[in-house]
């Protein structure tokens, strides 16, 4: 698939933007690192497929820019610490709940994996073109926990608790890949009304 609007560019250019003021003075640069490290890793990833000739509809870009961003607000806050009062009390949560609805995000990622799989023909069913991305996710949710959990162990403290964002929920971790899956579930819900 080819992708010659300025879309997915404008998209680069915001998250560069917003990457630059967001990394003047953090909350806790240790997190900000640990927190940017995977997104930029991602931004540059999806830079090097795009000039590679691997691209993505609008719809893929702009359902991945999701995560980028709100990763990206949450590593200059912290996750618990981002202003999201407007969302936890329009629906009662005592909770900040801006990292489960990063989490959410996470899983749009299965729509264009979805796209990539189907135009490049590298499933032999249709059915494999909607599960793959979804274990892909799981999978995902599934390490990066783990990620987060050798965090916390090995820096503990103040950084290693706000990198951890579990907030005092011991089923954080689970919450955070349901959300993760969820997510997927629901951007795979979308690839499969546009395309069917």
């Amino acid at each position: 698939m080819k992708n010659n609007s300025w879309f997915p560019k404008i998209l680069l250019a915001m998250y560069v933007v917003v990457f630059t003021i967001l990394a003047i003075s953090p909350f806790s640069r240790e997190v900000w690192v640990a927190e940017n490290l995977p997104i930029v890793g991602i931004a540059l990833y999806l830079v090097f497929l795009y000039w590679r000739g691997i691209q993505f509809s609008n719809t893929s870009y702009a359902l991945m820019s999701v995560l980028i961003f709100m990763h990206t607000v949450g590593g200059h806050f912290t996750f618990e610490r981002v202003p999201f009062d407007w969302f936890n009390d329009f629906f009662g949560f005592e909770r900040n709940m801006y990292d489960r609805v990063a989490h959410f995000s996470v899983g749009f990622f299965a729509y264009p994996l979805a796209e990539y799989l189907q135009s490049r023909a590298l499933v032999a069913s249709r059915v494999l073109v909607y599960l793959v991305p979804l274990f892909f996710i799981i999978s995902v949710a599934a390490g990066y926990e783990m990620i987060e959990w050798w965090f916390a162990a090995t820096y503990g403290g103040d950084a290693g608790a706000a990198f951890l964002g579990s907030q005092g929920d011991i089923w954080d971790a689970q919450k955070d890949m349901l959300m993760d899956t969820l997510g997927a579930l629901s951007a795979l819900m979308v690839y499969f009304v546009r395309y069917r």
